[in-house]
């Protein structure tokens, strides 16, 4: 919580954070349906507006920031492993290239 912000975090599962997914989040009205966008990453901030807590007496809210982290898989099956190694050579994506 900062001011009137309110922050939940929420667990993806890789191919979700890439894929982009819509998860459940919790707030005062209910639970609420938050898309996660395609190439989100490692703790990315998604805000949805007015989900926050009450800013004074003007009825107006902070907002609720829906905040990533990617969990990888503790053990793989082998069908699992063989498709990341498939993956992992036909990818050209390299993190530690230069921008």
């Amino acid at each position: 919580m900062r001011g009137a912000d309110l922050y939940h975090d929420v667990d993806l599962a890789p191919w979700e954070a890439v894929l982009g997914t819509t998860v459940v989040a919790p707030s005062f009205e209910g639970a609420i349906q938050v898309r996660i966008p395609p190439a989100t990453n490692q703790g990315a901030q998604l805000r949805v507006r007015g989900h926050g807590l009450p800013k004074g007496r003007g009825g107006e809210r902070g907002d609720l920031y829906v905040v990533t982290n990617i969990q990888v898989p503790p053990r793989l099956t082998e069908k699992e492993r063989t498709l990341w190694e498939e993956l992992s050579r036909t990818s050209r994506f390299n993190p530690r290239a230069p921008s």
